[in-house]
């Protein structure tokens, strides 16, 4: 049976293709031939930077959390026992504490957490400003601990008398994390500070804010800090 100039075409463009594939593959193999080395020092490299990383995880990141955690937990030990001085630590490497703990293992979960602990007691000790340094270098993914971080810093320049810093950090408190009662709490901490610095514009902005939002853990409290920042 004969084919059509459409069947005979179609063949055509198949046979092509075909021929296009061999020479592509001809091709593909002279440049593999070609360039081999190069291939195979590329590879090589390849897998050793990832059996590098996983190296790394495995005998150093994996051993300092460890090794962290067990700092922090001994403080954390002190802490609970109401020793609070042993529980900062620092001082000698038979007991780091918090702060030993932070200094050797600063990137790790614990030695951060150590961080925020070790501040809240420089905080206890009146020493405002290297509780608020210790604060700085303190970072979460949990919103509630980032929130009192801010809380925490805004206390500290409250107490340095960095009044206007410690309002910018109650702000960030606030926004920091979805949880109703750690912003109502922060923005009543902010509120008071207002009222007290005389600022009853904000102080009003903060109170009102609470009275929209908060009502539920404020018990009608926001409805006198509003009429107080009239006569204050």
């Amino acid at each position: 049976m004969a084919l059509t100039k459409k069947q005979q075409k179609a063949g055509k463009e198949t046979v092509e293709i075909f021929q296009d594939l061999d020479k592509s593959a001809l091709n593909t193999e002279k440049f593999i031939e070609k360039h081999s080395k190069t291939i195979i020092t590329v590879f090589s490299v390849a897998i050793v930077v990832v059996l590098g990383y996983f190296a790394y995880q495995q005998f150093v990141v994996e051993p300092k959390n460890i090794e962290a955690t067990k700092s922090y937990l001994a403080a954390q030990k002190y802490l609970s026992e109401g020793k609070d001085k042993e529980a900062l630590g620092g001082k000698s490497a038979a007991n780091p504490g918090f702060l030993g703990t932070f200094n050797q293992y600063p990137e790790t979960d614990a030695g951060k957490l150590s961080a925020f602990q070790a501040a809240n007691l420089k905080f206890k000790e009146g020493k405002y400003q290297e509780a608020y340094n210790l604060l700085e270098k303190f970072s979460s993914k949990n919103e509630i601990l980032m929130a009192q971080k801010y809380g925490a810093m805004a206390d500290c320049q409250s107490n340095l008398n960095k009044n206007d810093d410690a309002l910018a950090n109650f702000d960030k408190a606030i926004s920091a994390s979805k949880d109703p009662y750690v912003s109502y709490y922060f923005t009543r901490k902010a509120g008071i500070l207002a009222l007290a610095l005389k600022k009853n514009a904000e102080a009003k902005k903060y109170f009102a804010s609470i009275d929209e939002k908060y009502q539920d853990y404020d018990n009608g409290m926001s409805d006198a800090y509003i009429e107080m920042t009239k006569y204050y």
